[in-house]
């Protein structure tokens, strides 16, 4: 244990240092150099076509209701999908599918949770024996469970994988992003004032990590007055497109709020949406190289 957080300590170290994670430039033998280099390797009975990772700067932003819909809005479309729930601490995504049973493992590796819609979905609530009992881990020890939901896990054939992060710059984004073989990453924000500094953390640690940036999500970009149709902005006048034009992204699609879809995903009922949220990222899809 004590030697993992070593590591962990000299790669952040080796940041503040000036390192620019561009190995193909760089001699030097560190430890970024290594971890960039050996990608964690893919359980032998499973193929994954592309993956992609959900992050956001911040926490409450409504990544793991966007995480779903992604994965919704693929599936819907003839795409084999899984659900990779990387929050190890504050797992939330097997409550939204109403998934409860528990992983077993075989001599294949573990096996995933399948949805109503056929989404495979690995989330740590699926190991533990309550769904309250806290994680209560260091860094080192969740990244390394993350690892091993890539490495154990047999996810069977997949056109996609989602990833849904946790929220911050952190352990387990460096681990996703130097071991996990990642074909780009989709920031999802709320219209709030500090969003343009907190998008700017997300997409910097991307490039530093040369993790395309496939687009922005903003989430609770309005609210619909049920009377008239009016659309309220309840965090203030949205900034995304001044935003996702200072980082040189480009902005997906605007979320409103919608108390119908919270209700669905409180109830474990989140498949039975019927809108068409987040099918924007069937172009993501597209232009990544997974056409259908």
């Amino acid at each position: 244990m004590a030697q993992n957080e070593q590591e962990m300590n000299n790669q952040v170290n080796e940041t503040a240092e000036g390192c620019t994670h561009d190995c193909s430039t760089c001699g030097a033998d560190c430890g970024s150099r290594t971890a960039g280099i050996q990608k964690a390797k893919l359980n032998q009975y499973s193929s994954v076509k592309k993956v992609i990772a959900v992050v956001s700067g911040k926490g409450g932003v409504g990544k793991s209701m966007v995480t779903s819909l992604c994965a919704l809005a693929a599936t819907r479309n003839g795409y084999k999908t899984g659900i990779m729930d990387a929050d190890i601490t504050g797992p939330s995504i097997p409550k939204m599918f109403g998934i409860h049973d528990k992983a077993f493992g075989t001599e294949f590796g573990i096996t995933p949770a399948m949805t109503a819609t056929e989404i495979e979905l690995m989330s740590i609530n699926l190991l533990t024996e309550n769904e309250t009992d806290p994680v209560v881990w260091r860094g080192p020890v969740i990244g390394g469970v993350v690892e091993q939901f890539w490495t154990d896990v047999n996810w069977g054939d997949l056109d996609v994988l989602f990833i849904d992060m946790p929220p911050g710059t952190g352990d387990v984004p460096l681990t996703v992003f130097q071991s996990l073989p990642i074909d780009g990453i989709i920031v999802v924000t709320s219209p709030q004032d500090l969003v343009s500094m907190i998008v700017a953390k997300a997409v910097n640690m991307a490039k530093l990590m040369n993790i395309p940036v496939l687009g922005m999500v903003e989430n609770m970009s309005y609210l619909t007055c049920p009377d008239c149709g009016k659309k309220i902005e309840v965090f203030g006048p949205s900034q995304a497109d001044k935003v996702a034009a200072a980082q040189g992204i480009k902005l997906l699609e605007q979320l409103p709020i919608n108390p119908e879809l919270a209700a669905l995903a409180d109830k474990g009922h989140i498949e039975y949406n019927k809108g068409a949220e987040m099918e924007c990222v069937l172009d993501v899809l597209d232009e990544i190289g997974l056409k259908k």
